[in-house]
This record gives structure tokens, sequence and C-alpha cells, in this order.
């Protein structure tokens, strides 16, 4: 969470973002099965992993193969893949795909440190999506095969059709269910890291920038404290806060009371249709929220995903903050 103007290519600039935060995670418990632990079974899986045939096909035919084996091995070796693994659950699913983002982020921007042609939003979903399909090939929450599917034209019709039945799918079948349910348990921690960040942030308004359960937890935590003009403005990406609230899941305001006062009365809330893990927030909240509707240009689940390589995402918070 920072400023929306610093958020735009975070992932090249500093590749290990994303696991440096994971590592920040209180770590997660054993629980009482034996056997290889999660963190174990995690490293051992990526420092093991090398791309199959349909990766290296994907990297090959954009010229970027060299720049992926060594994005790869830095990725493996790395002290930000080492702490992360201390905060691994039994899914792993956001670790996973955490490492994918890493490993395409320095592969793209080690290309372009050489000269090469920077790729568009799509080839770059196009990479990541192969290397997630090898990464999450062994993930309960969503079968390999799945997200093989994923790519093909099919998917858009099913996507049509479970987004008619949205309320139905979204608590049963997505592999974010694990970080919700312990989000909702031990909640907390997180919301203080992240009220932590805003007081360390330079300046003296900060916007708040959060992506999917993200939100949830920034909603929850300016409804919970009074902040004072600390935090200006919030926005918020795909994020499930509105279910949540009336579902009457969320942390901090039961349904059907409202926002507490000192709550940012500047919220913008930006979605995707086709991503079926992103709400409408204005109808839910309508003193404080405005909805912006995107395309990204996916199926779901990548849509979720897709919205930082999306110029329209990036207008809409441009003009916002204007």
């Amino acid at each position: 969470m920072t400023r929306a103007s610093r958020c735009g290519g975070v992932l090249y600039a500093d590749p290990g973002y994303e696991l440096r935060l994971l590592g920040l995670r209180p770590a997660a418990k054993s629980g009482m099965g034996r056997g290889t632990p999660p963190s174990k079974r995690f490293l051992d899986l990526i420092r093991t992993y090398r791309p199959s045939t349909d990766a290296v096909a994907a990297f090959r035919a954009r010229g970027l193969l060299d720049d992926l084996g060594d994005a790869l091995r830095t990725v493996q070796e790395s002290p930000e893949l080492r702490d992360a693994a201390a905060t691994v659950d039994e899914n792993g699913y956001e670790h996973r795909h955490a490492v994918a983002r890493a490993v395409v982020a320095a592969t793209l921007s080690a290309a372009g440190e050489r000269g090469a042609d920077a790729v568009d939003g799509l080839t770059r979903d196009a990479l990541l999506a192969a290397l997630s399909s090898d990464l999450h090939s062994q993930s309960r929450a969503l079968p390999g095969k799945v997200w093989k599917a994923a790519a093909m034209p099919a998917m858009r019709v099913m996507t049509r059709t479970a987004a008619n039945r949205r309320g139905a799918l979204s608590d049963g079948v997505l592999p974010m269910t694990g970080d919700i349910l312990r989000y909702q348990a031990r909640g907390d921690g997180v919301r203080q890291l992240i009220k932590r960040t805003i007081e360390h942030t330079p300046g003296e308004a900060v916007t708040v920038l959060a992506h999917s359960l993200g939100g949830v937890a920034c909603v929850d935590l300016l409804a919970m404290e009074d902040l004072g003009r600390r935090v200006d403005q919030l926005i918020t990406v795909g994020s499930q806060a509105p279910f949540f609230y009336e579902c009457g899941a969320l942390a901090s305001v039961e349904h059907p009371e409202t926002l507490p006062g000192h709550f940012p009365h500047s919220w913008l809330n930006i979605y995707d249709p086709w991503d079926l893990l992103a709400y409408r927030a204005a109808k839910v909240f309508p003193r404080h929220a405005s909805d912006v509707e995107v395309s990204n240009g996916q199926p779901f689940p990548f849509a979720h995903s897709a919205y930082w390589s999306n110029s329209k995402v990036w207008d809409a918070i441009g003009t916002w903050l204007h």
C-alpha cells in the first residue's frame, strides 16, 4: 500500500517486492500433520522448478528464453524466496503466484536493460500464465488443467455463465479461500502492517491503493481506526469488500450499519465484470464509494491479476487523483 504514483512498475524495479512482503507475515503454523512442512515443500518446488516445454516455447517465441533462465535462477537463490517460504500455508497459491510474477518481472526487466523492445500487457499476461500453469499444477485449490484451460477461448463462455452466478461461486471454488479464512481469523496483524506502512509513508496525506483482499483489509482498518487526515483517499481494485459487507462478513461494519464518519469520503472502486472477485461498491456504500468499470481483456481467473497492465485502470486512477 502506497501512493498511487509510486505503484506503477514496482515489480520491474524490484522483482522481489511481493515476496519480501510475504516474508513479513507471521510464520505459518505447521498444524498437527506429519511429513514435510509446507515451507520446505514450497522451497523444494521452486528451487527445483524447470519450465515446461510450453513455457519455454512461450518465452523463446518472444526472444526472452535466456533472460528467463537468468531471472529464474536469481529468484530461486534470493533471500526473499527463503523468507517468504516461512509464511507459506498448505495451499501456497499466493506464494507461487508471487514467484511467477517475480520471475516474469525480472525477465522483462533484464530484457529491457539489454535494449529489447518492451512487451505489451497481453504478452506479459501470457508469459505469466505460462509460468503460473507450471507452478500451480500441483495446487489442490486450482488444478493445473484448469489453469491451462483458461487460455482457451471457451473459458470466456464459462466465465460469462459464471458471472451470472457470482454469489454462488464466490464462496466455494476460488483459490483465495484459504487467505480469506486466515484473514477473517487473524486479520489484525495484516491491518496493523498496513497502518504502520501508512504512518511511515512520507507526506501529510496518503492515498491508499489496494488490490483484492488487500482492499478488504484497508476498508476494515479505515473503518475501525480513526487515522485523522492521514488517509485522504482510498482506491480499491478488484475488491470483495462490498460482498463481505452484504454477507455480514466484514470485520469492521456489520450490515446494515453504515461506515463511520471518519472513513474517507473519497473512495474509488475499480472492477472488471469478468473478474468474479470484483464487486461494485457505490450502491453498497453510496456516501463514500464511486465505481469505475474497466475491461482487462482476460477471462477469469486471469482477469483478477490483469488490472495493472490495463492502461484504463491507470487512466481512471490518474483522473481521480487530479
